[in-house]
């Protein structure tokens, strides 16, 4: 765990090692992030409920949802990456050294156009309550669930790649996941919304913290953390099967 956490400290002195790269990129998805935070606005312009949720619950949920892909998209790039790695060969060089493969390449890259996301969702969450050491202690909670939950899913997605050769399922299951974080679950009924909770978790991504944050329930937080250590172990143990099947590319990059 020291080597990936020295991992992700180079990756992050690296980042910044180009300021106006770093701030240029982040500007674009913190825009982008405005662009769907004016929808909703608007949205509740013309209605004051959508099936339970109110504004300010949706815009908690956007908080944790953009505080969430800061770190996961951001800080641990490389969930997104394990399949193009396999497929190129990526991993021989990471193989070589004494650290565990997963942790040392989900730290070994960060993208700086996601970190604006984190800089959103904290800046978002602060505008819409008040800053008091139980609702930053419950927001710090629920971010570091939803990140383990999206995390974990990416890297059980991408690992695929060792058993059927395709990372295409990864880039769409990716889509998936994102797509449906952006809205509250209440708004789909049947098997899309059992779906959000079991095989695509995207409403233990975002919606779920989101209630959390406005009305904390033991019970529900205890839901939250059993999916967040069920998809890291998922994701863990996926990854780890998979490396049995890899077959050496010969290709010496970096990973």
């Amino acid at each position: 765990m020291r080597a990936a956490l020295v991992s992700l400290r180079g990756a992050v002195l690296e980042t910044l090692a180009n300021p106006v790269a770093l701030w240029s990129q982040s500007t674009i998805m913190v825009v982008n992030n405005a662009v769907w935070v004016g929808f909703w606005f608007a949205f509740f312009e013309q209605t004051t409920d959508l099936r339970g949720w109110d504004l300010n619950g949706v815009l908690q949920l956007w908080a944790v949802l953009t505080a969430v892909a800061g770190i996961a998209l951001g800080l641990l790039a490389n969930c997104r990456a394990i399949a193009r790695l396999v497929v190129d060969g990526g991993l021989d060089a990471v193989l070589t050294l004494p650290v565990p493969p997963l942790a040392w390449i989900l730290a070994r890259r960060v993208e700086a156009t996601n970190l604006g996301d984190g800089l959103f969702g904290l800046v978002l969450f602060a505008l819409t309550g008040p800053l008091t050491p139980g609702r930053i202690a419950v927001f710090a909670f629920v971010v570091a669930c939803g990140t383990a939950v999206l995390t974990g899913f990416l890297v059980v997605v991408e690992s695929l790649v060792f058993f059927t050769g395709d990372g295409e399922f990864g880039r769409l299951a990716f889509n998936a996941i994102v797509t449906l974080s952006s809205y509250p679950t209440d708004i789909f009924s049947g098997v899309v919304r059992l779906l959000l909770y079991t095989l695509v978790p995207a409403a233990f991504v975002s919606a779920v913290p989101a209630r959390l944050l406005t009305r904390f329930d033991p019970g529900l937080a205890a839901l939250l953390l059993a999916a967040a250590v069920l998809a890291a172990v998922a994701g863990w143990a996926t990854f780890t099967l998979g490396l049995r099947r890899y077959t050496s590319g010969s290709a010496w990059t970096r990973a």
